[in-house]
């Protein structure tokens, strides 16, 4: 009937009467078929536990951590470590687990791994990260057993990882440091060796060099001025020498006299100089004109014409001692002669020292050169060697923290707990999918045997069938029923190819 026409809720509820018997009976087959699957497959039962991971006990502004992977990271590197065959072999040969299925070792271990469920937690204002291991086993204490061993394992090799990771970072920065530390020393032998060889022609000393120079001209300039003045006091000094003979000889007739105008001139001369001395400097054309005036009267005055005596007073001359002033003259002459030298020596001394100066500030800028190479890689040594010492320190007392077990820590909130009841198969849901299962195939057989039924029942199926008018129905005679009774509870599953209920014309 089901496709030859369209069908009203009536009809829907009538189909639903006549095969009531085979869905009920298709649901509690189903309900039956899955609740004894349920008890017939092997439990299962799950153990997990909690664990938080505790923040250090130092805060991280006096102690930066050497472990700043991130959780995620970090638990899938240690259970890929945890669940490797070397770790598992030994838990499973312990418990036998899949000992009776006829896998080999690699097998067992694949099927192990599988068991166990790790999943981390995020971390709750004010609360810590942490995550959940869980195993599944067949055996409840089995599950606990194994499952707080391989959370032991977790917490033991997070502790060793952190410590070998500190101290493997402490033994490479050691290393690092003490070639940084070798490679400073070369670096301030290399700058130590050339301060050495450039002493004063270094960058840094230019402008002392200059300064320097600066007051070795200063003092250049007044030594020239003290040997200008030492050298007019020389040749006063032999003048007045020469004068004081001629007069102690006795001849006065034949005395030359300096005038006294060359006196006059000469005093005239030595105030200008004198003046032109605090204005300009020694090398100044009218300074070193009026010097050259001075010297040339200065010789002029030395070369008068000595007195010529006769021979008689001459020889008495000759015999006669010096008085007391020209031996006074001559012993100042030769103290002026003697200061004059040393102004000399000390003059060649300071045009040497001049020259020294001059030569090093001209060589400046080539060393200059060399010198910022140099200090160039002897500062990015020092850098590198107080950067590779401060993170030194730093990885120092991290290990040490580690060490003390004062660091980020593993604990076991909750231990694994003994499960009740196994988490698989649920007897109450294989109960409840049979049970719905059982009522779907029930709907889906009602379905099909009603789409291959053709008995006409009522006025609808005649009119869709032979698209005729019913001139008339018969009732339903209840005695018929009476009499066929037990056909009819079969009716449900059956077929009929050609029952009437309602007469046509």
């Amino acid at each position: 009937m089901l496709g030859h026409r369209e069908l009203s809720m009536e009809d829907y509820a009538a189909i639903l009467k006549r095969r009531a018997w085979l869905i009920l009976g298709c649901a509690i087959g189903l309900l039956a078929v899955c609740g004894g699957i349920s008890y017939i497959i092997p439990p299962s039962y799950v153990s997990q536990t909690l664990v938080l991971i505790e923040r250090p006990q130092v805060p991280e502004e006096y102690v930066k951590p050497v472990v700043t992977e991130d959780l995620e990271q970090r638990m899938a590197s240690m259970k890929e470590q945890i669940l490797s065959r070397s770790r598992l072999q030994p838990i499973i040969e312990q418990y036998g687990l899949f000992g009776k299925s006829g896998y080999d070792m690699d097998d067992r271990v694949a099927m192990t791994a599988k068991l166990v469920g790790i999943r981390t937690i995020p971390a709750a204002r004010g609360g810590m990260p942490g995550f959940y291991i869980s195993f599944t086993a067949s055996d409840a204490h089995v599950a606990q057993d194994v499952c707080g061993k391989i959370t032991s394992l977790f917490i033991v090799d997070n502790q060793q990882q952190r410590q070998q990771t500190a101290e493997g970072t402490s033994d490479f920065l050691k290393q690092q440091l003490a070639d940084a530390k070798k490679t400073l020393d070369e670096q301030d032998a290399k700058l130590a060796a050339f301060q050495e060889a450039h002493f004063g022609m270094l960058p840094d000393q230019e402008n002392s060099n200059a300064s320097t120079l600066q007051a070795l001209t200063t003092q250049l300039n007044a030594s020239t001025e003290a040997l200008s003045r030492l050298q007019q006091n020389v040749t006063f000094l032999q003048a007045m020498i020469s004068q004081q003979t001629q007069q102690v000889e006795g001849d006065a007739p034949a005395v030359v006299a300096v005038p006294d105008e060359r006196k006059k001139e000469l005093k005239e001369l030595m105030e200008q100089k004198k003046a032109l001395d605090a204005q300009y400097t020694p090398d100044y054309p009218d300074v070193i004109a009026i010097s050259r005036k001075i010297a040339d009267l200065q010789a002029e005055i030395a070369r008068s014409p000595q007195p010529t005596a006769p021979a008689s007073n001459a020889s008495n001359a000759t015999a006669a001692p010096e008085s007391p002033q020209v031996q006074q003259l001559r012993a100042q002459l030769r103290v002026a002669q003697q200061t004059m030298a040393e102004e000399k020596l000390r003059q060649a001394h300071i045009q040497d020292e001049i020259h020294t100066y001059e030569s090093r500030i001209e060589s400046t800028p080539r060393v200059d050169e060399e010198y910022k190479q140099i200090t160039r890689d002897h500062e990015t040594a020092l850098q590198f060697y107080n950067s590779l010492l401060t993170k030194m320190n730093e990885s120092s007392m991290a290990t040490a923290l580690e060490q003390r077990q004062q660091g980020e820590q593993f604990q076991m909130i909750d231990p694994p707990n003994l499960p009740d009841e196994p988490s698989f198969p649920n007897h109450i849901i294989f109960a409840s999918g049979g049970l719905a299962g059982g009522m779907i195939l029930g709907l889906m057989l009602a379905g099909l045997f009603e789409y291959r039924d053709t008995s006409l029942r009522n006025e609808k199926d005649i009119w869709a069938f032979t698209k005729l008018p019913t001139l008339g129905t018969i009732s339903h005679i209840k005695e018929l029923e009476a009499s066929s009774g037990m056909a009819r509870r079969w009716r449900g599953f059956s077929s009929p190819n050609n029952s009437m209920e309602s007469a046509s014309s």
